[in-house]
């Protein structure tokens, strides 16, 4: 998906993560469920044909392992990229996670955000307009939107595809 026909900002919120009492929140881990979920997350972005041209991650685990089982699911088209982890993700709030999408590469057609919550939901309904979209860990939306990167405004996008885990009891 190139300039000329939009862009596709994907906003993936990380999978699930352990809590332990007293566990760096930095350092939370995913938990089996959370490997899983984000690695059916990278298989439908693959079978989607979506694969980033430019990764935009947190540094903390969660969000790396995330990033590392999409990676893996998406093969080749995803072995070869070097996420840009940037601390800023981490404790960014919509306003902030935007700006970090505007300083993204214009040469990248397709970016991949994976955030946290509140921010990411946020930046979501922020670019679409769709308050309505239940966003659990691990949730994916693909927006469209067009012009650049650096350009990017709120409720400048249209969401095209909506994936999240099924619900476990």
């Amino acid at each position: 998906m190139g300039a000329e026909t939009g862009r596709a900002l994907l906003v993936l919120r990380h999978a699930k993560a352990a809590r332990e009492p007293g566990m760096d929140d930095m350092r939370r881990p995913l938990t089996r469920r959370g490997h899983r979920d984000a690695a059916a997350a990278g298989q439908w972005l693959n079978a989607a044909g979506l694969t980033p041209g430019h990764v935009l991650c947190s540094p903390a685990r969660r969000t790396r392992e995330t990033w590392d089982e999409v990676s893996a699911a998406l093969g080749a088209a995803g072995s070869g990229m070097r996420p840009d982890y940037d601390r800023r993700a981490y404790l960014a709030d919509e306003t902030e996670l935007l700006q970090l999408v505007r300083e993204c590469p214009d040469q990248a057609g397709t970016v991949l955000a994976v955030g946290h919550n509140p921010a990411a939901h946020q930046l979501v309904t922020g670019l679409t307009g769709r308050a309505d979209l239940h966003f659990p860990t691990c949730a994916l939306a693909v927006i469209k939107v067009a012009g650049s990167w650096a350009g990017l405004a709120s409720a400048s996008g249209e969401l095209a595809g909506f994936w999240s885990p099924p619900a476990r009891r």
